[in-house]
């Protein structure tokens, strides 16, 4: 039970930590566009969407990917999964609204790339992170300038 409220809590994080990249996306296409270009405004559109697509593509690799650690995964082969989990929520999102399938031409390639992008960008994050815990371990570990 820990291990599958493990990944729960994994793709949550996920979810809010592309929230909030696809919320700043959103944020800039506002200020080009104006408040009154469409419905929904922009930042919540995009961060509801952003959410959606970290979970995707968390359970994805999840699924795929399995017990590899973040030092055993490509960037290429994230940003793929996270194309993959990108063109299912387009898919999801497209049947669940009744919209017009053909509509996957459109909005499939948009996600699929923006997911892809966040997915590259989040194994940057994560190996970051571990670059970091790993100098501050090293009791004569240094910072060169």
């Amino acid at each position: 039970m820990k291990r599958w409220l493990r990944r729960v809590r994994g793709a949550i994080g996920m979810g809010f930590t592309w929230a909030l990249a696809w919320f700043g996306a959103g944020m800039v296409l506002l200020l080009i566009v104006g408040p009154d270009a469409a419905d929904v405004p922009f930042p919540l559109g995009f961060g509801m969407f952003g959410f959606l697509a970290g979970a995707t593509f968390s359970v994805v690799v999840g699924m795929v990917e399995g017990r590899r650690s973040f030092d055993q995964m490509s960037v290429p082969r994230f940003a793929l999964w996270g194309a993959v989990g990108g063109l299912l929520l387009s898919g999801a999102f497209i049947l669940a609204a009744g919209l017009d399938g053909g509509l996957i031409l459109v909005l499939g390639p948009v996600f699929a790339l923006s997911s892809a992008a966040s997915a590259a960008g989040s194994l940057a994050l994560a190996r970051r992170a571990d670059d970091r815990k790993l100098l501050g371990s090293g009791s004569d570990a240094k910072l060169i300038p």
